[in-house]
């Protein structure tokens, strides 16, 4: 950190949590469950919008002879403010039966390290214990959910399951995996509780821009973005109790890179989310307005873990942070621009668009002119390993790549910037966007998320953009560099933080 009075000045680091916001987070939590609370006494008295529900299976009503339901758990890794939990709730507490809670942990997801599998494994450690207090059982499965479910859910004459939403490829084959296995008397339904307004009420195509889904979204918010009420202690209990859970050896035994572990600076679970949701509503908001997009500030909210694994609604962040509009007008309307409208384009995104992470998937103009420019002499060409190591000759590069690696996040703006240069230094755009998405999924904790796979397909492809005027290699894809940088922040602060240094570029020999 630069703290020595030659280096350049840069402000303190968000990514840690004082002692001060540690003790009123606990105040912070309780006049939210007072405000559940006082939205209803239970889901049952609350008058749930279906439209935030699909039933996936031809069943529609729970069998009379069930002995629970379950909640199938995947996206949203919390019990409170989350519509697919409180559904599932309303349908055991209709149907006066036990409530379950599923989570169906698989040994390998995409590129994900160690570091990804801790912050999971260690936030549903907490939904276990939240759960348990509330008389619920909660269960890890070791398996997908097509795999390992079904079978479950007949074991233990399970009524109906219901499940997260998610628009990834993955997914979206084991909802189908389960859909197709399972007893034919069972519903299965599916509630968005990750976005504020559900991905298929949001819009039933996929949109071009922020600027076509932006109306569509804010319009619906009146309706969507409302308080929740809570889930209560349960009072059907269970015939049979969980199999116990090894947390540590969950983590253990995962098919992942070890030698990427955890990050200081970012705890898994709800409680520590809300810390973090804290500090930014008392210290950084009223800068995101205008500082947001200078790295050497210190202004972002920084959530971005905790929403990708759901361990915090970001419905319920963006109520908190609603709270100051008056205050800080437009640095809450930034902050809503991009944890509603841009997080839920890069949703839209991916539900609609097979190739979400393909050059196939970028507009015919983008494709074109990749294509056109595909033989340009490129002036440098890095491996992946030479990347993932922070050795190219751009130190701002290097910084920004061993942000990434020790703190499993980079700042917004330089990530563009960094996938930017992946594009101007691999052999061909489908090389730049393989290890862009690579070194995102495997280093950031937010990784293997739609707006991941939309920042690196905004960068390389040109998606949710316009053409730009025509240079090398990038075509008309839009372009961003060096000096570029140094007009918009002080990179030498930067730099100064994270050590990145100018290495000598050596040309990769033929056929390497």
């Amino acid at each position: 950190m630069a703290s020595a009075a030659k280096k350049p000045k840069l402000s303190t680091s968000s990514l840690s949590v004082t002692a001060e916001t540690g003790k009123n987070v606990e105040e912070f939590m309780k006049a939210l469950q007072t405000k559940r609370e006082t939205t209803a006494d239970s889901i049952l008295k609350y008058n749930f919008n279906k439209k935030r529900i699909r039933i996936i299976s031809r069943e529609q009503m729970v069998p009379d002879d069930c002995e629970g339901i379950v909640y199938w758990m995947s996206r949203d890794s919390r019990v409170q403010d989350n519509w697919a939990f409180l559904f599932a709730q309303k349908l055991a507490l209709k149907n006066e039966v036990p409530l379950h809670v599923c989570f169906c942990l698989i040994a390998k997801y995409l590129d994900a390290s160690v570091r990804q599998f801790h912050f999971l494994v260690k936030g549903l450690e907490k939904v276990a214990a939240d759960c348990k207090k509330l008389n619920i059982s909660f269960h890890l499965l070791e398996g997908s959910g097509a795999e390992v479910l079904p079978q479950w859910v007949i074991d233990h004459k399970i009524g109906a399951v219901v499940c997260d939403f998610n628009p990834l490829r993955v997914p979206l084959g084991w909802l189908e995996g389960v859909k197709k296995d399972l007893k034919k008397d069972v519903p299965l339904i599916q509630v968005d509780a990750h976005n504020v307004v559900p991905c298929w009420v949001a819009s039933d195509k996929q949109e071009y821009s922020a600027r076509t889904i932006r109306n569509k979204i804010n319009s619906k918010l009146d309706e969507y973005l409302s308080e929740f009420p809570p889930v209560i202690k349960h009072p059907y209990t269970s015939k049979f109790e969980p199999e116990p859970i090894d947390w540590d050896n969950a983590i253990e035994t995962r098919e992942a890179d070890k030698t990427v572990g955890p990050v200081e600076w970012a705890k898994p679970g709800y409680d520590e989310a809300l810390k973090m949701l804290k500090s930014f509503i008392d210290k950084r908001l009223k800068i995101y307005a205008t500082k947001r997009n200078d790295p050497t500030q210190d202004a972002l909210s920084n959530m971005s873990p905790w929403f990708h694994f759901g361990q915090i609604s970001v419905q319920r962040v963006a109520l908190c942070v609603q709270e100051y509009k008056s205050k800080y007008t437009e640095s809450v309307n930034a902050f809503l621009e991009e944890a509603i409208v841009r997080r839920e384009l890069a949703d839209n995104f991916c539900f609609y668009c097979e190739h979400y992470d393909s050059v196939k998937g970028a507009s015919n103009w983008a494709q074109k002119t990749l294509d056109d420019h595909r033989k340009d002499k490129r002036s440098h060409i890095y491996t992946l390993e030479t990347l993932s190591k922070s050795e190219t000759h751009d130190d701002l590069w290097n910084s920004a790549q061993l942000q990434l690696v020790k703190e499993g996040k980079m700042h917004g703006f330089l990530r563009m910037y960094w996938c930017k240069k992946i594009l101007e230094w691999t052999p061909s755009p489908e090389d730049a966007l393989k290890y862009a998405i690579y070194l995102n999924d495997h280093y950031s904790i937010d990784g293997r998320d739609p707006s991941g796979f939309v920042g690196c397909m905004w960068s390389i492809c040109g998606i949710h953009d316009q053409g730009w005027a025509e240079r090398a290699v990038f075509g008309k894809i839009r372009y961003m560099n060096y000096d570029g940088c140094k007009r918009k922040f002080d990179i030498k602060a930067f730099i100064a933080r994270y050590g990145g240094k100018v290495h000598k570029y050596v040309p990769a020999k033929a056929g390497k």
